[in-house]
């Protein structure tokens, strides 16, 4: 059955407070946000049935508050709810050292949508309307999985990126990036001291096939060195002409 709140369905369910946890306890423990009421009685009540036991929240700083006094199994959060919105209270979650496995659930779905959401640390993305079915499956294949380590901290001179907390410095300031640029500098420290072709680079961070004509690439490499070179006097991402891109450790 796919569930979409739309439509009209007669259940006998009632519907939790933000913070209310189910009266049993089961081997795997769910945390689903969600602020839709009748979306929120639905997937609660259909988890709880699997044998799921099932926490619930309905706004971003209450999911933020049990994601982080409670140790979940999995947690189910949809992306537009009320402030922080999902992608934010990933990014809290991620930050506060908390790697319970996170399935996205919305209605947007394009590939910059779902990029967002994997780069703020969610592991999984079901877009709405969605199966029980495909829920349970991909709840299952998260819940087999040990909770993730934390990524490591890469770092490249004095030039830090941290992808759990999705915070770069230089030299210890802040450097704000936009969630492409942060992709692209990712890509470029995991490589440090490679040259990475236009191709590469845009199969990487953009995933699409390359076109001959686009400079997007180009584009957002000036970017980059607006925001990491030029203000600390650095020459750190250079051109190697006819070829591509390099992120220099010695410069």
């Amino acid at each position: 059955m796919l569930i979409d709140v739309s439509d009209r369905v007669c259940l006998n369910l009632s519907v939790s407070s933000p913070a209310e946890a189910t009266p049993y306890h089961a081997d795997v423990r769910v945390l689903v946000v969600e602020d839709e009421a009748k979306m929120a009685a639905l997937v609660r009540k259909a988890l709880e049935l699997e044998g799921y036991s099932v926490d619930s929240a309905a706004t971003g700083a209450d999911a933020v508050w049990l994601g982080t006094e409670n140790e979940y199994d999995a947690i189910v959060l949809d992306v537009m709810i009320p402030e922080p919105d999902g992608f934010e209270v990933c990014r809290l979650l991620r930050a506060d050292g908390r790697w319970a496995p996170i399935l996205l659930l919305t209605a947007r779905d394009s590939v910059d949508d779902r990029v967002v959401g994997l780069d703020a640390g969610a592991d999984d993305y079901l877009p709405k309307p969605f199966s029980f079915a495909e829920l349970y499956a991909r709840l299952r294949a998260l819940t087999r999985r040990a909770a993730p380590e934390r990524p490591p901290v890469l770092q490249v001179a004095d030039l830090c990126l941290d992808p759990a907390s999705h915070r770069v410095t230089r030299a210890g300031q802040d450097v704000d990036l936009s969630p492409k640029e942060f992709a692209l500098l990712d890509l470029f420290m995991r490589h440090a001291d490679e040259v990475l072709s236009r191709t590469t680079i845009l199969e990487h961070v953009w995933d699409f096939a390359y076109d001959g004509t686009s400079n997007v690439v180009d584009v957002y490499i000036r970017y980059l060195r607006e925001k990491i070179d030029r203000p600390f006097d650095r020459e750190t991402l250079e051109t190697v002409r006819g070829v591509g891109y390099r992120l220099r450790s010695d410069a």
